[in-house]
């Protein structure tokens, strides 16, 4: 199990393999007061599963939106697919979101369009394909997650579950070389969370793209990722396979994948002792 700012690009997965994200030594903060990101080291091989994990506030999602050039960096690198995604124009970084697919928490599907047509909208926006084509393409995606048969629906009319599986659909949709996952599980039943989880990952293999989870459910993600990184008060803390997870003693990763109160991350925020508060004459 290693610890704090693993090495990159080698440590990680096998240093042959074709970088798919690389952020190193990144900075960010909403101002100058209060930092999110501190130094920032990771590797993400292509062809990979790779969670991202930590408690609420920790930086997980501001990772995301870096990566996808939503936010740009105060110090560091930002490379997608060997580009600086910080230093994109608007053209370029465009171009460069027709290869990456997004997967919102809780799906963020348009409720006012149907399943098909949900599905169906990267594929307009971004491309000029006659609408047979179209149509073949949407049913594909849908009978990869087993939805096909949703097509007409609303998305009112859908469980959670099913929701999210189209969601994965249209991320899916343009054959992207990176999807990126913000709680992919997050409200979902056992069966439907596993049955997510399996998709993820049996896509990623079949259409060989790069995946990046972030997650709070160390059970789900331990069965389907490659690698870990744990970020806590803006820093990777720890990183490793889902066995080196599950060995370590690192007390950070073990409270997390525990889930015990108290550890590293305190379970009381500070405040004067509950004595002397009492003792009080008010």
């Amino acid at each position: 199990m290693k610890k704090t700012r693993p090495a990159r690009p080698d440590v990680p997965f096998d240093a042959r393999r074709e970088i798919a994200v690389q952020l190193s030594d990144v900075s960010f903060g909403y101002d100058r007061r209060r930092p999110v990101l501190k130094s920032i080291d990771m590797t993400i091989p292509r062809g990979k599963v790779v969670a991202i994990m930590g408690g609420s506030g920790c930086g997980k999602t501001t990772i995301l939106r870096l990566i996808g050039g939503q936010l740009r960096p105060q110090s560091g690198k930002v490379l997608v697919a060997g580009q600086s995604v910080p230093d994109l124009d608007r053209d370029g970084l465009y171009a460069l979101r027709r290869r990456v697919g997004m997967l919102f928490q809780f799906g963020a599907l348009f409720t006012d369009l149907s399943v098909f047509e949900n599905v169906a909208f990267p594929l307009r926006e971004h491309t000029e394909l006659p609408e047979d084509m179209v149509r073949d393409l949407v049913l594909m995606k849908l009978n990869a997650v087993g939805l096909r048969g949703t097509a007409a629906l609303k998305p009112s009319e859908l469980s959670g579950g099913m929701a999210r599986r189209v969601a994965l659909a249209r991320a899916t949709a343009l054959d992207p070389m990176l999807v990126m996952y913000d709680e992919p599980f997050a409200g979902l039943d056992p069966i439907s969370l596993g049955v997510v989880g399996q998709l993820i990952r049996r896509m990623n293999d079949a259409l060989g793209i790069t995946s990046v989870v972030v997650t709070h459910d160390v059970y789900e993600s331990l069965k389907i990722v490659d690698y870990l990184y744990f970020v806590s008060e803006g820093r990777i803390v720890a990183a490793g396979t889902p066995d080196e997870v599950r060995r370590s003693q690192d007390p950070f990763v073990r409270q997390f994948v525990d889930a015990e109160p108290d550890g590293p991350v305190p379970f009381h925020y500070a405040a004067r002792p509950l004595a002397e508060e009492l003792s009080r004459v008010i």
